[in-house]
């Protein structure tokens, strides 16, 4: 019996704030799961701290609320224990880019085939609204007594820099652009990072939902908003590293970090760096313990008959100093 989006939601109360752009994430997530057909069983979201912290408690596959900062390790430890899960790991901009950035750019090293979402609204909405690493300098959204005095992280820049082989970004109101997006990550080979920009209607009125459509900017010919997001696959943009050569892969880094940095005016979502040909961390475990895939730890027998077989004197000895 097919599954249908419907099997994914959850009976527990979302009190998040009318408006905030996590429902549309959480509704992309559900219908991607529905899609690909993913087994319940076989399916697990983590989540760290804020807001978006509770994105394990709507969606029906089993959920992992961690600690602020620490997603990114309970979710690698998850897929490297049993990598027949399908992973997908959520947090806030805050959670993932502030007190969680050295695990960030260590995952990179590792290339995890498993799928990060950061929800990015640019500001900590769970804490009443203070600046996060996304708020442009100089920005002043509602509740800062002060413009923020920090320069911003740029996700993607950064998740390539440190090794992430795919990189995205979405747009929460467009739902169906961040399900294909979501799809995409999942299937990809290797740990996949995907920003996606959403209004806080709560603090941050800058970002709002009519500054992305671009109501706040009326074209004089056509008398229409001009929208700043705009879609990479409708260009001619190619995000894919085809080949192991040492030029066109800086070629394709250089080019998803300079398209990356458009802002303001114009905003592209899509898939900006997309790169198969690096050794995801599950065949380099591989080659270390040849029967890891068929025997991993989490499908271990730890006792028989309810008398423990494992010997865990010997591993606390080898402790001892």
């Amino acid at each position: 019996m097919a599954l249908k989006v419907g099997d994914y939601k959850t009976d527990v109360h979302n009190d998040w704030c009318p408006g905030c752009g996590d429902f549309g994430i959480v509704n992309a997530i559900q219908m991607a799961l529905a899609e690909m057909e993913i087994p319940r069983h076989q399916s697990a979201i983590f989540s760290g701290i804020g807001c978006s912290g509770k994105t394990s408690h709507f969606i029906n596959v089993f959920g992992v609320h961690t600690l602020h900062g620490r997603v990114l390790p309970f979710a690698q430890g998850a897929k490297i224990s049993n990598p027949n899960l399908e992973i997908i790991a959520v947090g806030g901009d805050g959670d993932g880019l502030g007190i969680g950035a050295g695990h960030f750019v260590a995952a990179g090293r590792r290339n995890v085939n498993m799928t990060y979402i950061i929800f990015d609204n640019a500001v900590y909405g769970l804490t009443k609204g203070q600046a996060s690493p996304t708020l442009k300098l100089g920005e002043k959204t509602k509740s800062l007594p002060t413009p923020n005095t920090n320069y911003d992280v740029n996700p993607i820049g950064l998740a390539i820099a440190s090794g992430f082989t795919f990189a995205a970004r979405g747009y929460s109101y467009d739902v169906r652009q961040l399900k294909n997006l979501i799809i995409a990550a999942v299937r990809h080979k290797g740990l996949a990072f995907l920003d996606v920009l959403q209004p806080c209607p709560t603090y941050n009125d800058i970002n709002t939902k009519d500054w992305f459509s671009g109501e706040d900017r009326i074209d004089e010919t056509t008398k229409k908003p001009m929208p700043r997001i705009y879609k990479l696959e409708d260009t001619d943009y190619d995000p894919v590293v085809h080949y192991s050569d040492e030029t066109e892969l800086n070629q394709k880094k250089t080019q998803a970090i300079v398209k990356s940095l458009e802002w303001d005016s114009k905003i592209p979502t899509g898939i900006f760096y997309k790169n198969e040909l690096i050794t995801p961390y599950t065949r380099r475990l591989t080659d270390k313990i040849p029967n890891y895939v068929e025997n991993p730890s989490a499908l271990q027998n730890i006792s028989k008959n309810n008398v423990p077989i494992t010997k865990i004197n010997q591993i606390l000895d080898s402790y001892k100093v």
